[in-house]
């Protein structure tokens, strides 16, 4: 059952150690067995968590598209899946989350998807990540995704580069899902789907444009916030940058709101997501600015490393 969820409903670490080992997650991610269509939990297995080593070798299988056929690996599949969720994907990430620190392999898979034109190499100039090498779908890779049912019909799928200041920020979501996932599953949890933010903007802004002119404005909104489990904050309605919808460990349906702040947010804006009720990460280079800032709000909200 749905219910609206709260900053006490997940327990965040005291404190969040920086991840050295390959084996970061291990089971992060799998969808609910109730949500998928038949067939797709062997699709899907693994998309969103560390692949497996045995997965890297088995044969390749036939998919297809709208017009051609595809040959891929289990591996090559959770690439693609892992793409379209979040957009764009950091190529060491990847590496590290997705193929458990074996590069060769995914040099081999992306060389494999880039030829059958399904997935796109970009660099980002001066992004702060752990490379500015990072991968997207192409409209052919999301179109496969949908036609042969490789994601669910509830996760939304995106396919190219957005803006470049977006793009930069957006390339740490995938990082910051699968340190968030780990936690997640430790608690007994388990992912249903992530939403990004374009998602919830596009079905706020619907919402938001249907509110009646002879109604009051004020509890219009606050209405319409309360059904997406969004606050208002000032008159606006913040959206964090990825929003994981997870069960938990009684099988109850719940989300936790991420933010991921840098030190060129402004101070109110930084202050509305605070006080939104966002979990705030940030590198650690960022960090102590953005204390500064939100105590000069008088909001004591703690930040996560990144």
């Amino acid at each position: 059952m749905d219910r609206p969820y709260g900053i006490s409903d997940f327990a965040f670490p005291s404190r969040w150690d920086r991840e050295s080992g390959p084996d970061l997650v291990e089971r992060a991610g799998q969808t609910s067995r109730r949500d998928r269509e038949p067939g797709q939990a062997e699709r899907e297995r693994g998309s969103n968590s560390t692949r497996s080593r045995g997965g890297f070798d088995r044969p390749l299988k036939i998919y297809r598209g709208r017009d051609r056929e595809y040959s891929l690996r289990e591996s090559e599949v959770r690439t693609l899946t892992d793409l379209g969720k979040f957009r764009v994907v950091p190529e060491d990430d990847l590496a590290r989350f997705g193929y458990q620190g074996n590069r060769t392999q995914l040099e081999s898979d992306v060389r494999s998807l880039r030829r059958q034109g399904v997935v796109e190499r970009h660099t980002i100039e001066g992004h702060s990540s752990y490379s500015t090498k990072v991968l997207t779908l192409t409209k052919d890779g999301q179109r496969l995704l949908e036609r042969a049912q490789l994601v669910s019909n509830r996760q939304a799928t995106y396919y190219g580069l957005v803006k470049l200041k977006e793009a930069r920020h957006d390339a740490d979501l995938y990082r910051l899902y699968q340190k968030v996932a780990r936690e997640i599953e430790r608690s007994g949890g388990k992912v249903r789907r992530v939403i990004l933010d374009f998602e919830l903007k596009k079905d706020l802004y619907r919402a938001l444009s249907r509110m009646r002119p002879d109604k009051d404005q004020r509890y219009e909104r606050i209405s319409i916030a309360s059904q997406f489990d969004l606050k208002v904050v000032h008159g606006k309605i913040p959206i964090p940058d990825l929003r994981i919808e997870y069960e938990d460990d009684c099988r109850d349906v719940r989300r936790l709101d991420l933010e991921i702040a840098t030190r060129d947010y402004r101070p109110q804006g930084l202050g509305e997501k605070a006080k939104a009720g966002f979990h705030m990460f940030a590198r650690q280079q960022d960090h102590a600015k953005l204390r500064r800032v939100l105590g000069t709000q008088e909001i004591s909200a703690r930040i996560f490393a990144l």
